[in-house]
């Protein structure tokens, strides 16, 4: 029960993160389990979308709920349970991001940068083939946009956020993610020309 001078939150529609996770700064640790199973696929997801199919993205899956941990007493229902996990996603992502960029750029050639986003089914025949190669080229271009774009972009088409949840993930304004979003799009039809308008359609 909210402490008598903390405001009544209008939740858009019931959220069952949010009552895990009020249940969990109660005390009720089988509340974190729920959380976990949960959302844990979505976090795997947006991890995935982000920094790409590395090996240790079940550590970063863990990591983020250890973040949950952490702050679970300063956790306020003042949105989505999933706006609030995935800020927590998007700064971990920043910093994976950034240690990676100490060791492997991003940008540092078309090839590599499609080794690594490249399908698992690049070795695929024919249509398979050439469709895991647009995925991969698809994926490499998306990797080399800004953190903060990139995330926006794949929050707004891939995890079919609205606007105004992304900019309270990224903590900023639906105006500069309206923002963010075009120019990411704007890169990517550069970069991608003649087979981007279906992908991003």
């Amino acid at each position: 029960m909210p402490a008598p001078d903390e405001p009544n939150v209008e939740l858009p529609t019931p959220d069952p993160g949010v009552a895990w996770m009020l249940r969990y700064q109660q005390g009720d640790e089988r509340a974190f389990d729920q959380l976990v199973e949960g959302y844990s696929p979505r976090v795997f997801a947006l991890i995935t979308r982000f920094v790409g199919p590395a090996q240790n993205r079940e550590d970063l899956v863990q990591e983020v709920f250890l973040r949950v941990i952490r702050a679970r007493h300063d956790y306020r229902p003042e949105a989505r349970f999933s706006t609030w996990l995935y800020r927590i996603v998007f700064n971990l992502c920043v910093n994976e991001n950034e240690r990676r960029k100490r060791g492997v750029s991003l940008d540092d050639g078309e090839g590599e940068a499609h080794d690594r986003w490249a399908d698992e089914r690049v070795s695929a025949p024919g249509a398979e083939l050439e469709r895991a190669d647009l995925v991969g080229s698809v994926r490499a271009a998306i990797a080399a946009l800004p953190d903060r774009q990139r995330m926006a972009l794949v929050l707004a088409k891939y995890e079919e956020l609205a606007y105004d949840e992304v900019a309270l993930v990224l903590g900023t304004s639906e105006k500069a993610v309206k923002s963010m979003i075009h120019r990411a799009r704007e890169t990517l039809r550069v970069r991608l020309s003649a087979f981007l308008e279906e992908e991003l359609a």
